[in-house]
Parts: C-alpha cells; structure tokens; sequence
C-alpha cells in the first residue's frame, strides 16, 4: 500500500530491532522501503540491507554534512556501489548550510560531481536541502535541459522553488514534519502540488509525526503522512497510497505498472476513462506520454476502446458514488453517442453525471449537441485554460476560432445542464482574472482553477 522513500535504516538506533521495525512496516502497509546512504561506509551498510531484504532498495553518495573530506576519486568508489541492481538513486546528497558541518565550496564541489555521475550512469538523486535555497536552485536549474532526475526529500522549501521544481519533472517528498501543528506554511505547500508529484517518506529515525513525536521514527509511520496528504487534497489515504506508488514506479522503476483502468475512482467520485483520442494538443496535457492520474494507467488506443456495456457493468449502482464523470486522457464527446448510452443509464438508475469537456463537442460531431444534454448530462465541466482567445490557441494546438466555438458551447450548455463549470490550470502565464471575467460575466457559469503542478 505504501513506500517509504527514505528510511536510514543502517542507523546505531535499529541495531537491536531491526527486525521488528520492518514487521511494524509490513503490518502498517509499507511493500517497500528505500534506504539512503549518508557516506561510503554507509553506502556499504546499505548494500548489505538491500541484499537481505527482497523488499529493501538503496541509493549510495555523501551527504553534505560529510562532504568536508570530499576528494573526485570518492566519485569512482560511489560509481562501482551504484552498479548494484537493488541501488536506485545517488543519494542522499545535496546543502545544506544550516549546520557548519563542511565548508560551502566542499559541499558544491560534491554535489555536482554526484549529480554528474548520476546522469553518468543515468540513475536519479535524493537530495537534501537545507538553508540553501539560492544555490540549490542555481545548480538544478544550470542541470534543468539534462535528464537529471531528482526527488527532493523532506521539502520546506519556498512555494515558488516547488512550483519550478515540478515543472522541471522533479518530485518532492514530505515528512512528519507536515503533520505539526506550526506547519502551516508547510501544509501549504502541499496542498498546492499535485499528487502526481509527491512521494511519501519518514526520515527514519528523524521527524516522527504527530502522534508519535518524541519518539524513534520508523517505517511505519509513513501512514500518517499519507493521512495528512490525503486531508489536504480532499482525497482517501487509498487515493494517496495508490498515487505515490506508481510515482515511484515511474521515478525508480520499484514496483509494477499498473493495468490500464476503464474506470477509476478518486474519492467518491466514479471516472470513466471514455478515450485517449483528442482534437486538441494541450501543452500541459500528458495525454500522449504516461497518461496518468492519480495512480491510475489510462493509456488507450483507439482499438482498445471498450463499448458503453463494459462502462455499465464496471458501474454497477451508480448511487454508490457523488458522480459519475466522462472524462480520461482525451475529449469523451468524441465517443458522444457511447456516452449517451451510459448516462441514460445512470440517470435511469438514480445517478449523477458529470461532463468533463474541451467544448469544442458540437465541431466534432458537425452539429449541436447540446440539447442532447437534457436529462442525461447534471454538469458540464469545460475547460476554459484561458481568457485571451490568441493564448488559448497556443495552449490548445488549435485555431482561434476554437475558443469562440467553446464560448458558445458553454453558452448553449446553460440551457440543457443543471451547471455549466469553466476552469483554467494554475500556470504563470494564464491571467487569473481575465479568465474569471470571461467565465462569470461573459458566459455566466461557475469559474474554478485546477492544479497543474
């Protein structure tokens, strides 16, 4: 259920239980543990973890605190320990100039050299930042048209740096430290990344959440930052464990890809992966590489696509669920008449629906589709992207006039739908309030923003 992405295990604090540690973890839910090394006797501490345990994976480096007796030929040694198959990332590396522990040139020095032979020997890096904001960013961003990878352990950092670290495809991992009770600005943080982004860890036998503080981490305890996550995105602890198991699927190869989903669910609403097929090419969308969410495979082909009665049995009683939404990885009205089929089911059956669509449904099926709304289809979710007609054509790969067919669409859907709700993705470039306007004053329905990061 979950992984644990940084436990120091070889720590003087398991030596007399080591063995009841990792049965808490089984038993919490933890499949699989990641364990980081801090300096090369550590590293081959844990070569000796990762070879006597089947579900214990490793990374070796030198840690920034260990860094003051860096010297370039510790990198050939670290290289030969990374050949192990079990080992998955260099690391823990990184800054960190909160404690005085190396000097800052040595720390630098380090950090590139390990970063280097990461993309060497093509593994990724756990990196450890701690009072070094500037020049972390500064190197990540000199290293940002590489394939360097990173996950960035125990974030506490600036919004903003998260916010560029994502879009540089990084991935950033959250301890106990989310769960006490003065971290609201951390909390903050959280809540505004997407879950296709996170990773969970404890920093065993550091930062032990609420309500074990003051006590020894451990594995197990990973559940109540997966709780804590899951509170702040409005989801299940299921929707989190799921989630963050294929990021690291996806990050370190650990694990298996999960089957392509038909239907997905994500709290109480009830998904229905229609088609990966699209008339538009947003630069935002995923569509043609993992095609992911949540934790979900939605990979389809044309040929893969099922009929509405393998949607209706996966169903079963829509009541079960707040909704039921057409949605997936591409535009459902491009399947609109299997898409009238399962409605009327749901709506015959007593449940609600929901239409996610670029509302360009009408050019697709060359005539208006919109009354055909009536009775089958409660809200109609558009997506707006943005305000300025010329942008929206960027965003979207398509004509301009795109955007004034999908103002008539949302317009027209008013009259057939119990709601019409627009939304845009939370990327710099889109102006906020002009699409708000467009939206509220223009059009009349409800306006929303959804998480791009």
């Amino acid at each position: 259920m979950f992984i644990d992405t940084h436990a120091h295990l070889f720590d003087s604090n398991y030596d007399l239980d080591l063995d009841d540690v990792l049965k808490r973890a089984t038993d919490a839910g933890v499949d699989k543990i990641i364990v980081p090394a801090t300096d090369i006797p550590t590293s081959e501490k844990v070569l000796e973890l990762i070879e006597k345990y089947s579900f214990i994976y490793g990374a070796v480096g030198i840690h920034p605190h260990e860094s003051k007796n860096w010297e370039s030929s510790l990198i050939e040694r670290i290289e030969e320990l990374a050949k192990h198959e079990k080992v998955v990332a260099i690391g823990e590396i990184g800054l960190d100039y909160y404690y005085d522990f190396s000097p800052k040139e040595k720390q630098i020095e380090a950090f590139k050299a390990q970063l280097d032979l990461a993309l060497k020997i093509n593994k990724p890096v756990i990196i450890h930042n701690r009072d070094s904001d500037e020049d972390m960013m500064e190197i990540i961003q000199y290293y940002k048209d590489t394939s360097l990878r990173a996950q960035f352990h125990c974030f506490n950092g600036k919004m903003e740096d998260a916010k560029l670290l994502v879009r540089m495809n990084h991935f950033l991992s959250f301890t106990g430290n989310i769960t006490f009770k003065k971290a609201d600005d951390l909390r903050n943080i959280v809540s505004g990344i997407s879950i296709e982004h996170i990773l969970l860890e404890t920093d065993s036998p550091y930062l032990t959440p609420e309500p074990n503080r003051g006590r020894r981490n451990e594995p197990a305890n990973v559940k109540y930052v997966a709780e804590t996550i899951a509170k702040l995105h409005n989801l299940n602890i299921e929707d989190i464990a799921r989630a963050t198991s294929y990021n690291v699927f996806k990050f370190y190869g650990i694990g298996d890809k999960p089957k392509k989903s038909l239907t997905y669910q994500i709290g109480n609403n009830l998904y229905l992966n229609i088609t990966n097929r699209c008339n538009a090419h947003c630069t935002f969308c995923d569509r043609l590489g993992e095609a992911e969410v949540s934790g979900y495979n939605l990979k389809m082909s044309k040929e893969e696509e099922p009929s509405s009665e393998a949607y209706i049995e996966q169903i079963g009683d829509p009541t079960k669920y707040n909704e039921i939404i057409f949605c997936g990885y591409g535009e459902p009205t491009i399947r609109w008449n299997v898409v009238k089929e399962i409605a009327k089911y749901v709506k015959n059956a007593g449940g609600a629906t929901r239409l996610n669509t670029n509302g360009h449904g009408n050019l697709i099926n060359k005539r208006d589709i919109t009354p055909e709304l009536k009775g089958l289809v409660d809200t109609v979710s558009i997506s707006l992207n943005s305000g300025d007609p010329r942008q929206y054509s960027e965003m979207m790969g398509l004509d301009i006039s795109h955007f004034n067919e999908m103002v008539a669409f949302a317009k027209s859907a008013k009259n057939y739908s119990n709601k019409v709700v627009m939304s845009i993705v939370s990327i710099q470039e889109v102006d906020t309030e002009r699409a708000r306007k467009v939206v509220e004053e223009k059009i009349g329905a409800e306006f929303r923003i959804r998480h791009f990061f």
